[in-house]
């Protein structure tokens, strides 16, 4: 197997000082053992908690494995090669490492994608009478691995390859290959990967709201409604997050095929991994505990069966069969379920008139 282009031996001169190299260490073993910790209690909450095994949250959950899988794979080497300064695991490591990363890290970014258009199906329901089953969220998991799998094994293969990157401690798509094979894999795989979901998410909750705002009209709402301002909260969120972690990560990456002989600092072209990496533990926070039949059962796995926060929630995931006969009920949104039913409310008016 060839050498690691860019590899750093124990002789090189290191990039940063020792103590930058511990400081971003640090800071990517918070990542990490967040990422680990909250993903990890998300599946065991879900495993505890019969009511939270509905269609709608088969996204939610597989959107904790992507996560857990790349902070415990990808995250946990990178803080140790970073801890040490340089890149300790050889070639082979570089392209497991690189590999592993980048397919779960593919397969989480489509699965938000996917539970923006599952909410869209749902809410606006643009197939008519549509009862969303267990068939399609299943469908919609499969798809974004198989998704991910597909554009991540070309480099094995000889279509583009892993290298180390920033601050060379952790390994990533060649983005500065300057042959057309590599340049033209990197442009099919930014384009797929990161204009493909991104374009879903927004034209899904663009949809998403603007049904909102039509409801609101047809019940003759004035301001924005009480679940209008939650939802655009809820969606403003999600599409920050997703921007926050990839548009730095995929803006370098663009930057960098377009010019290959592009030279930043070695700790400014590192932030943008690192942002993407941080994704791992804020995705459960914005996605997993802000949904309060998530949140009431994370409580009362964590105190034994006790929520003292617990009030409106007592009837419903308190109760082993809370939500089981509503698939939107467990979406955990409350106020996407209120409007979904909404909007079902006024499309019956609407028919009668």
């Amino acid at each position: 197997m060839e050498p690691l282009p860019d590899a750093l031996s124990p002789e090189d001169p290191p990039l940063l000082s020792r103590g930058a190299y511990t400081v971003l260490a640090a800071l990517m073993g918070v990542f990490s053992a967040g990422g680990i910790l909250l993903n990890l209690l998300v599946v065991v909450v879900t495993l505890r908690h019969r009511q939270l095994r509905q269609p709608l949250n088969y996204a939610l959950v597989n959107l904790a494995l992507c996560d857990l899988g790349c902070a415990a794979l990808g995250g946990v080497p990178t803080t140790v090669a970073t801890g040490m300064g340089r890149f300790p695991f050889g070639r082979l490591g570089c392209v497991a490492e690189g590999f592993t990363v980048a397919f779960f890290g593919i397969a989480s970014l489509c699965t938000v994608a996917v539970i923006a258009v599952e909410r869209y199906v749902v809410v606006c329901r643009p197939l008519g009478a549509l009862v969303f089953q267990t068939r399609h969220a299943v469908g919609g998991v499969v798809i974004s691995w198989l998704w991910s799998f597909l554009w991540n094994t070309p480099p094995l293969f000889g279509w583009g390859s892993f290298q180390l990157e920033g601050i060379r401690t952790s390994c990533a798509p060649c983005w500065s290959g300057r042959d057309a094979g590599n340049r033209s894999y990197i442009l099919l795989y930014l384009l797929m990967c990161f204009v493909l979901p991104l374009s879903l998410i927004l034209l899904a909750y663009g949809r998403l709201l603007g049904t909102l705002r039509k409801v609101s009209q047809v019940c003759g709402g004035g301001g924005p409604s009480r679940v209008e301002q939650q939802v655009g909260v809820m969606v403003s969120l999600m599409v920050l997050s997703f921007l926050l972690s990839w548009l730095p990560y995929a803006g370098l990456a663009l930057a960098t095929v377009l010019d290959p002989g592009l030279q930043l600092r070695p700790l400014l072209a590192t932030a943008p991994a690192f942002l993407a990496k941080s994704s791992t533990t804020y995705n459960p926070i914005i996605y997993i505990f802000m949904n309060r039949q998530f949140r009431d059962c994370t409580v009362r796995t964590l105190l034994c069966g006790r929520n003292p926060w617990a009030s409106d929630l007592e009837g419903s995931a308190g109760d082993p069969e809370g939500s089981a006969g509503d698939p939107e009920g467990s979406a955990g949104d409350t106020a996407v379920s209120t409007l979904s039913r909404t909007h079902k409310a006024s499309n019956s008016d609407l028919s009668r008139e």
